[in-house]
């Protein structure tokens, strides 16, 4: 089986193909929460997760929010 070659916040990492923004958010099991996506240097706009196909080698930063107070 193929397998997409990520970067993810500095560390490589491996998933099943095809993956989009919105797949690779439910396989870190961040669904659901604040998150921000930033795609070799670009934002990634939350409703373009769904229809947004990672590429092997993508550079990807993941922020997820966290309220406090």
């Amino acid at each position: 089986m193929k397998s997409l070659s990520l970067t993810i916040n500095g560390e490589p990492r491996s998933f099943p193909v095809p993956l989009t923004v919105a797949g690779l958010v439910e396989a870190m099991e961040l669904a659901g929460k604040r998150v921000a996506i930033e795609r070799n240097g670009e934002i990634v706009p939350r409703s373009t997760y769904p229809d947004t196909l990672l590429a092997d080698g993508d550079k990807l930063e993941v922020v997820v929010a966290v309220g406090g107070g």
